[in-house]
């Protein structure tokens, strides 16, 4: 083929044109990758020679109702390796081993693993500031202290099922801090650098800090004052009783904030690794199911008398039991308690009496209330772990069931549910959402930046009904089983349970009870609900005798700790051969000790000081004791 001039200059046209096509192509292809795709691919290579050591953010603190801590962090860092960056591995194993107590062998294992990023863990991980100050000293290269931090519970084992804990890498296990994990938790923060493919540090590199961010504060309906008073009892029954179990409940019956909950055995939320996970797993509270005994009585007598089944002044001859349907259910007491009022079935507790009132109800309306006053379903209070109970299924219930449920047996209810039944019964007649969560609190400006605001989940029965309910029970803590409860000038009411427990085979335990005692104040207007319970105390077992007493001590510190105001009347105490008189406490103050020993042959007194004339005494002038108080009197000029 001739090539011409012209043939020459068409196909330097032609590759002309393809190169330019091609250079502007990769033009276009430049200027999408640089503009484009530019910032992209710059994330994407610095990931690739950036080096992340991370520090973890403050897990929020937990606070009681008045802002005193009962959860918070503390400094411990954990040391890193970034195995690249180790010039003498052997030697920094050595090292590391020495000051951190640990295996050579294992550390030297760790620093030479095929990773960027390495944790000396379990034995680098939230140690102490100053083995942290030691391994900084020895500037190992490749060797970091990350800041690190760890769960601290100040108040030992106070509160410890209801706070739970956290674990080593400041996640929620149990508890409240499970519970709100997510909103306790920070977030963590970096210091990053460069590096090469070794992960060795690129020279001149400068590093970047991302401070991490806390999490949030959380504040509890929880007060420290009441659930110290609480478990105080709880140690002191366990010591005296020696039960297997104790648990209780102190609530506010208007709003459902939960004041205190305690069970016993217990536990150190520092040390839960050291501890039995059948004991910090179960919130007893709140897990734990059984026949609820006479404080359950106090549903059936509030549905009777919102159902107008019953008033009180009208009477019942009790002999000692009741037949239904072929079966002989026994009163507590030997013989019965003869003809008696209403109000006096109830100061009595007379099973008879309220099998009575449960057949006046009948099974539709008994079991309507029993639903209504929230058991058979969870109670939704802000804790894991939390049972239903049982109740008889319609088609199971039949006149012995109807009977035996009215005085609370048969049935398996939770204590929580107890507490806001009762709270519902007396504080005119509003089922409450029972809650710890009060307020979450922005950790830097110290804000609370949302609340919680009580929630009524229904009404169960009128304000009168409430009423009456209040004034019954006042009247079993004065004149019935719960005199031992009786608070001179709060006006406590209230109701023992004694239940039986049921044993493998399904019969129920001999000399083995579940002993309780539910009671409120003041009775004209409550502003606290306590409930306890005592699983097999060791010699007498009625709730009246153990758990009345204990109810009573935790009341009258916390009304006094709420700053409560004594009532001027109440219901007086009747006075019985087991029970002692209250008296009131003359003033002898000014007068001298001849004198008054005269007209206080029968009191036992305690002098101190030295002085012509009494200056001052305790109890003080007015005040109620049980007669037979020592009085202690302080002698000067």
């Amino acid at each position: 083929m001739r090539v011409t001039s012209h043939l020459v200059r068409k196909r330097l046209f032609i590759t002309l044109l393809v190169g330019l096509l091609l250079f502007g192509g990769l033009l276009v292809r430049l200027g999408y990758v640089q503009l484009v795709r530019g910032q992209w691919l710059n994330d994407k290579a610095q990931k690739l020679w950036t080096r992340d050591i991370p520090f973890e953010g403050k897990r929020g603190r937990i606070l009681d109702r008045n802002g005193k801590t009962l959860a918070y962090n503390i400094s411990a860092p954990s040391v890193l390796a970034i195995p690249a960056q180790i010039k003498d591995p052997a030697e920094t194993a050595r090292q590391l081993a020495r000051v951190l107590m640990a295996p050579e062998e294992k550390i030297y294992r760790l620093i030479t693993k095929k990773q960027l990023i390495v944790r000396i863990s379990p034995y680098g991980r939230k140690i102490s500031e100053e083995r942290a100050w030691a391994i900084h000293s020895l500037q190992l290269p490749g060797i970091a202290i990350a800041e690190d931090n760890k769960r601290h519970y100040p108040t030992g084992s106070l509160a410890a099922h209801v706070l739970g804990f956290a674990g080593i890498d400041n996640q929620g296990l149990a508890g409240l801090e499970l519970v709100y994990d997510k909103q306790l938790q920070g977030t963590k923060g970096y210091v990053s650098f460069g590096a090469n493919a070794k992960g060795e540090r690129l020279p001149g590199g400068e590093d970047k800090y991302t401070p991490p961010e806390d999490g949030m504060d959380l504040e509890l309906t929880l007060d420290k004052a009441i659930q110290t008073y609480i478990e105080r009892e709880m140690d002191q029954a366990m010591a005296q009783y020696q039960p297997e179990n104790i648990l209780a409940i102190a609530m506010n019956p208007k709003t459902g904030e939960i004041l205190g909950m305690g069970s016993r055995p217990t536990f150190k939320p520092d040390e839960y690794r050291h501890v039995d996970p059948q004991i910090y797993n179960r919130n007893l509270p709140i897990w734990r199911t059984y026949e609820p005994g006479s404080t359950f009585k106090i549903i059936t007598l509030a549905a009777a008398l919102e159902e107008n089944k019953v008033n009180l002044k009208e009477f019942f001859h009790d002999p000692g039991f009741i037949k239904v349907a072929g079966a002989r259910l026994r009163c507590w007491k030997h013989g019965g308690h003869g003809s008696q009022s209403y109000l006096e079935v109830v100061e009595n507790s007379c099973n008879p009496g309220f099998v009575n009132l449960g057949q006046r109800l009948g099974e539709e309306t008994l079991f309507s209330y029993i639903r209504k006053f929230g058991f058979g379903k969870k109670t939704g209070i802000d804790l894991n772990g939390e049972a239903k109970g049982i109740l008889f299924s319609p088609e199971r219930a039949g006149p012995v069931e109807l009977a035996t449920t009215a005085f609370g047996q048969g049935v398996s209810v939770t204590p929580l549910q107890q507490v806001a039944a009762v709270a519902a019964a007396v504080n005119g007649g509003k089922l409450m959402q029972p809650h710890l969560e009060k307020a979450w609190i922005d950790p830097d400006t110290g804000q609370k930046v949302e609340e919680f605001k009580p929630k009524v989940k229904s009404r169960v029965i009128s304000e009168a009904t409430s009423k009456q309910v209040r004034e019954a029970l006042e009247s079993v803590v004065a004149r019935g089983t719960g005199r031992k409860a009786f608070i001179d000038g709060y006006r406590v009411g209230g109701k023992t349970g004694t239940a039986q427990k049921v044993g493998p085979d399904g019969r129920y335990l001999k000399n083995n009870h579940i002993v309780s005692f539910i009671g409120f104040a003041p009775a004209d207007d409550p502003e606290l609900v306590v409930y306890l319970a005592v699983d097999n105390p060791k010699g007498i077992q009625f709730g009246g005798v153990v758990a009345a007493p204990i109810v009573k001590n935790i009341l009258h510190d916390s009304l006094r700790h709420l700053k409560v105001p004594k009532r001027k009347s109440q219901i007086p105490p009747e006075v019985t051969p087991q029970t002692t008189p209250i008296v009131k406490i003359p003033n002898l103050i000014g007068q001298e000790v001849d004198d008054i020993r005269n007209s206080l042959f029968d009191t036992r007194l305690e002098v101190r000081g030295k002085g012509e004339k009494i200056v001052s005494q305790t109890p003080k002038p007015g005040q109620r004791v049980k007669k037979g108080t020592p009085i202690r009197i302080y002698l000067g000029d």
